[in-house]
């Protein structure tokens, strides 16, 4: 199917990504993981949650980690530029059907919560607390010294479903693959903030998160954290990496914190800011998608996801299946 045209005056403006909240089954290891192993700085704990940031970021979170007694996603959450498309937001999403509502979240002002036609549960918001720079405090650098959320990388059913209800919402694909046989969409990345994605869809059960992307300066952290993490427990948690994805060109990562959640550290993609940038299309087939030196991921890389919490998961529509490493 084709791509759709990119929607560059949609009914309200999203700045970015800004923050997922994942419930893990221990908070004490999971700050361990987060802060002690990856280096994401604590902006607040209490016996429930703890609240990170990355370190060149001054809104007060990125990451939300939530005690609960089952691993999974809570919410992906969204910023938009004002006050006044929050309100925009709740009618668009009314006007479609999703429920929409205005919830209380620490250290943010006015958030809505809805959710997109699958399931996956978002927030949106404008305010959120402001926090001094330490981007130039290196004595606070450690692990893999991550400097900013990336992306969400969710799995679903139907992606050519999801990319068009995402342009409405503004997002631009930059690349996608192809299923040549059916002509559908097996993957898409889109964007709102001028890098390759802010989300991403993979076919594939769904909805649930299959990754969240922290940038970082070079591949030679990456290499630093794996040295790290396999001399300090953490060797059956790297899944796949490191490598060069063809899509998007970026240096890559994948591990898993102690619950399962999929996290990927990376950095070297390209920008995306010219509203007329032509997506890049490829093949399912091409050894080369994957990742540019021709090794394919591991079978877990496409069956292994977070379940959205309240999401019901669904098989997906296109049955057609991408080179898997034996």
């Amino acid at each position: 199917m084709p791509i759709p045209a990119p929607n560059l005056y949609p009914s309200f403006n999203v700045v970015r990504l800004s923050h997922v909240e994942l419930v893990v089954t221990d908070l004490a290891r999971s700050r361990a993981f987060y802060a002690d192993t990856l280096g994401l700085q604590i902006t607040h704990a209490d016996e429930d949650t703890i609240h990170l940031r990355a370190m060149e970021e001054r809104g007060h979170h990125c990451l939300v980690l939530r005690k609960g007694t089952e691993a999974k996603v809570e919410v992906l959450s969204m910023k938009v530029y004002s006050e006044e498309d929050l309100d925009k937001a709740k009618d668009w999403f009314e006007a479609k059907g999703l429920a929409a509502r205005w919830v209380e979240r620490p250290f943010q002002g006015r958030t809505l919560r809805t959710q997109d036609i699958f399931g996956t549960p978002l927030e949106f918001y404008f305010k959120m607390d402001r926090l001094a720079p330490i981007h130039q405090k290196y004595a606070l650098y450690h692990g893999v010294k991550p400097l900013r959320i990336d992306h969400f990388n969710c799995f679903t059913k139907d992606v050519d479903a999801s990319v068009a209800f995402y342009n409405e919402m503004g997002f631009r694909v930059t690349e996608y693959t192809e299923d040549e046989e059916s002509k559908r969409l097996w993957a898409a990345w889109m964007h709102r903030k001028g890098g390759v994605h802010d989300i991403a869809f993979t076919n594939g059960r769904g909805p649930r998160l299959h990754h969240t992307a922290f940038w970082v300066p070079t591949p030679l952290n990456i290499i630093d954290l794996l040295d790290l993490m396999s001399t300090t427990g953490y060797l059956a948690n790297i899944e796949r990496g490191p490598g060069r994805h063809g899509i998007s060109n970026a240096f890559f990562l994948y591990v898993l914190d102690p619950d399962g959640h999929r996290i990927e550290i990376y950095c070297s993609d390209y920008q995306t800011v010219d509203p007329d940038l032509e997506p890049i299309k490829w093949d399912l087939k091409d050894p080369q998608r994957q990742t540019l030196w021709g090794a394919p991921a591991p079978r877990s890389w496409f069956e292994h996801g977070s379940l959205f919490n309240g999401a019901e998961v669904c098989e997906p529509i296109l049955k057609a299946q991408p080179i898997i490493a034996p």
